[in-house]
């Protein structure tokens, strides 16, 4: 299998994942919700209280970007600022009340998007493949620990020499 191959899993896992995201996105259209907006309320929802600094790392932005989302979202009643306890310069995030209700049938429509995605799997199979992606996941979240200055042995094709 090579880089023309449609079925390499590479491009396999790439483009499902981009596919889920456009359906989604098609989806909760109906909240008015852009892809940027339902990002920032799961990250939230699930990191009540994140700082904008680690914000924009989940969102994988920078943090002038991250700010400017977060004061429009802010300005729409979606996110609250609040001062951290300890760190008064540090402004902690939550959702506000609205957004937490909107959350709750953004989610609804995720759980049926990947249902809808999973139809021709049996339960096990979903089973067997939500296991498989976990072990994955942890693997790539290992070795994103490891950070960029970590050399990983890497197996070059044969006939092929890598520096």
């Amino acid at each position: 299998m090579g880089p023309d191959d449609d079925g390499y899993i590479g491009y396999v896992l790439s483009d499902v994942a981009r596919l889920m995201r456009t359906v989604f996105d098609r989806r909760v259209r109906s909240l008015g919700l852009t892809r940027a907006q339902w990002l920032v309320l799961s990250r939230l929802y699930r990191r009540p209280g994140a700082s904008q600094t680690e914000l924009a790392d989940m969102l994988e932005v920078d943090r002038a970007s991250a700010g400017r989302m977060i004061d429009r979202m802010e300005k729409a009643g979606w996110v609250e600022r609040r001062a951290d306890v300890v760190d008064r310069r540090v402004k902690r995030l939550y959702l506000s009340v609205h957004a937490k209700r909107v959350h709750a049938r953004m989610w609804a429509i995720a759980e049926a998007t990947v249902d809808d995605a999973l139809v021709p799997l049996s339960p096990l199979e979903r089973a067997k493949f939500a296991g498989l992606a976990a072990r994955v996941k942890e693997r790539l979240q290992s070795l994103a620990d490891l950070g960029p200055d970590a050399r990983i042995a890497i197996a070059a094709p044969r006939g092929v020499t890598v520096p």
